[in-house]
């Protein structure tokens, strides 16, 4: 591909980030016509078409789709390796990326973003929620947090909390009008309070530990959402057995407020992890970032 430039490719690579020209001019902070002509080049020097445009869309063609494949890794290894030389003589600066699910967000994220962000103050923190567990390459996040057994094959991970118990639980008008289970059976004579995944639109399964064996039981439900304060609000205003890490409700256990349910067969998840691709704490942003996280989690869990 003689002539194609990096910045051809990294404007093709923004474009397919955005989902159009304009998407990417903005991103770019360039005229549209500029990213017309950079990305007019690169389809000049391969002789083929990278996108079909529409009026109203731009999509890869399967050139466009092989090469973005093919250039992806390439392109982040050299954008990491010049900003990691550009980061010797610097203060940590930059946009960093990071998503989470929102329980993550709520019991260990947000009591302790806002320090990083006055410690760092030259770094721009965006933090997405989401119950997707991200291809953090294609969506250029920087890192994610999540599950140690929902993270992808070929990420680095840091763990930052021990394992958790998936936690159930009622009101205490709920444990005063009906008769609670005893053993997981008894469960179909009640309803859940259910989770419903955004992305991909499915209930959250119930796991239950019995005697070391994974058990899945299907309930009917009392209500369902994809909040988790949704969720405890109406497991405290008595419509149904809650479910949630046991971190989250903690406090309502603690002081009554909840009523624990079948906790012996609470099922264990593993802790949640940082993760991010190998070479990417190389960035001066992204290190401060994962040895920030880390910190926070060792001062609260050792």
């Amino acid at each position: 591909m003689k002539g194609a430039t990096y910045n051809q490719l990294a404007t093709f690579h923004c474009i397919v980030s955005e989902g159009s020209i304009s998407g990417a001019a903005r991103q770019l902070e360039i005229a549209p016509a500029s990213v017309s002509q950079s990305l007019k080049l690169l389809e000049s020097h391969l002789g083929l078409p990278l996108f079909t445009r529409t009026t109203r869309r731009i999509e890869l063609t399967e050139a466009g789709h092989q090469l973005f494949a093919q250039t992806q890794s390439a392109m982040f290894d050299i954008d990491s390796a010049l900003e990691n030389v550009g980061d010797l003589s610097q203060v940590p600066s930059g946009h960093v990326r990071i998503t989470t699910p929102r329980f993550a967000y709520q019991f260990f994220l947000a009591p302790i973003y806002a320090e990083f962000c006055q410690r760092y103050p030259e770094i721009t923190l965006e933090i997405s929620i989401s119950d997707k567990a991200e291809d953090i390459i294609k969506e250029g996040f920087d890192v994610g947090i999540r599950f140690g057994d929902r993270i992808a094959e070929g990420m680095v991970a840091r763990q930052l909390t021990p394992a958790m118990r998936d936690a159930m639980f009622v009101s205490q008008g709920y444990a005063e009008k009906h008769c609670l289970p005893e053993t997981p059976n008894d469960l179909h004579n009640h309803k859940m309070v259910q989770y419903r995944f955004i992305a991909s639109n499915q209930i959250a399964p119930l796991r239950l530990n019995n005697d070391g064996e994974e058990l899945l039981v299907d309930m009917e439900s009392a209500l369902i959402s994809n909040d988790t304060d949704v969720m405890v609000d109406a497991a405290a205003k008595g419509l149904g057995i809650g479910r949630l890490i046991e971190p989250m409700v903690k406090h309502q256990l603690t002081s009554g407020k909840l009523i624990p349910v079948l906790e012996d067969y609470w099922f264990t998840y593993p802790g949640l992890y940082v993760y991010f691709v190998q070479h990417a704490q190389r960035a001066k942003r992204v290190r401060v970032l994962i040895d920030f996280l880390q910190e926070k989690a060792m001062k609260q869990w050792s």
